[in-house]
């Protein structure tokens, strides 16, 4: 949108008031006797108040009223939004979703909330430990509701069409090919201009950051001063119908209301804000010799585990690259792994799997399920002449990799009926090449 500004870097200490409220930040001190224009001074925690410094997360927002001024949470009803990790059997076959169906319009209006859809996650919500992946599938703007997350972080993905974000901290617009992040406990709104879809992360019981470097050095892969947080932006607006907050707690989901709008925020200052960034300033990493390098070096983002080098969940991207690998074999491998991979599509056609993974599907493949290119892609990439060559010119592929062994839900399995029941059958044609008499060559 035309007009929207934002603040850059990553985890920065940042600053922002509303410019028709000059001076509305108190200076000097968070929470004085008497806030500049009569406002209230509230502090949201993103980490416990002792946490180490590099690791402590909070921010004081400055509003007209106090989000404590509601009415009691009710239970609601949760759709197709779930922490159920049993509903079914598990399935530890690949699996493949074809594009998920956007509902239309004209037959029901959904929006961001009641078009959620969780597909697979593990964890509890209540130890603060573990991930859902979901994918909403909407059409209609949040009219007078806003969502807030207490159970963690939702990582947002949008596949189709862009999506306007209306947090507590101001105004983001998200077009498919970027991502923003909403921190747990923030309250935002979604509104959309058509049929929209996309994927979305959560984690709880951990914040995402940025991967270290190591080797690589101090720049490359996302650059911190690529990532934009919104700028203070307030509506003092009474809405005596009544405006409702649904807050998802515990894998569950409860609504309050209240007589006015909660983007009432005139300025705030901290380091715990939400986010966005555009994929294709990501500095790609690439080997330039032979063989692969792990598909870690595509990492957006991390949310760390407890045991130092395993995430709870890793953002990873497959962007456009130059491929010069001599004497190796360029897509990727077969491959067996300890971590659970979801992969998703933004746009184009994955370099492994031309035919069959869609823009707006996915595919899972579970903790040590094997995978790796289909016949064609095997055949082909075999044969080719190893020169440089332009990979996933116009495509945007992902990754979703965790170290929990995730759960599958009904929705996914059987009620969205996107299932694609074929997938297997893409390695079914591999061939044997087995030549018992080979000998290597005497050049």
């Amino acid at each position: 949108m035309a007009g929207l500004k934002y603040l850059s870097g990553f985890g920065n200490e940042f600053s922002s008031e509303d410019p028709r409220c000059p001076g509305s930040l108190p200076e000097g001190q968070n929470n004085p006797q008497v806030c500049p224009y009569g406002l209230y001074a509230e502090q949201l925690s993103g980490s416990a108040f002792t946490c180490p410094r590099p690791t402590n997360k909070r921010s004081w927002l400055y509003r007209i009223l106090p989000s404590v001024r509601h009415k009691p949470y009710t239970a609601m009803h949760c759709g197709n939004l779930t922490e159920k990790w049993d509903e079914v059997e598990p399935d530890p076959n690949q699996l493949r979703w074809l594009p998920f169906t956007i509902p239309k319009s004209s037959e029901k209006k959904v929006d961001f909330v009641t078009g959620l859809h969780t597909l697979c996650g593990a964890g509890d919500t209540k130890s603060r430990n573990g991930i859902g992946i979901h994918m909403f599938t909407c059409n209609t703007s949040m009219v007078d509701r806003c969502f807030n997350n207490s159970d963690g972080d939702f990582l947002i993905v949008p596949q189709h069409g862009e999506i306007l974000i209306t947090t507590e901290f101001g105004k983001m617009m998200v077009e498919p090919n970027e991502i923003c992040v909403i921190q747990q406990g923030m309250r935002f709104s979604v509104d959309v201009f058509g049929e929209t879809r996309g994927y979305v992360l959560e984690v709880y019981g951990a914040h995402f950051e940025l991967p270290d470097l190591g080797p690589i050095g101090a720049n490359g892969l996302a650059n911190p001063r690529d990532f934009l947080t919104p700028v203070a932006w307030y509506e003092d607006r009474e809405v005596a119908t009544g405006y409702s907050v649904i807050n998802k707690y515990q894998g569950k989901l409860f609504s309050s209301q209240q007589g006015f709008s909660p983007f009432n925020v005139v300025a705030w200052h901290g380091n715990y804000t939400p986010y966005k960034y555009n994929l294709e300033n990501f500095m790609v990493i690439n080997c330039v010799a032979f063989d692969h390098a792990d598909p870690s070096i595509f990492t957006v983002l991390t949310a760390k585990s407890t045991r130092p080098g395993v995430a709870m969940a890793d953002f990873v991207i497959f962007p456009p690259r130059w491929g010069v690998a001599d004497h190796t074999f360029r897509p990727p491998y077969y491959h067996r792994n300890c971590m659970s991979e979801f992969m998703g599509l933004i746009k184009g056609h994955y370099e492994a799997k031309e035919e069959g993974f869609q823009p707006g599907g996915g595919s899972l493949h579970s903790m040590m399920t094997p995978h790796g290119p289909d016949r064609d892609c095997f055949e082909k990439s075999s044969t080719a002449p190893l020169k440089p060559e332009r990979v996933a010119e116009g495509t945007m592929a992902f990754m979703f990799e965790s170290s929990f062994s995730m759960a599958v839900t009904k929705w996914g399995l059987e009620t969205c009926q996107r299932l694609d029941k074929s997938y297997y059958q893409c390695w079914e044609p591999l061939r044997k090449h087995f030549d018992p008499n080979w000998r290597p060559s005497k050049q």
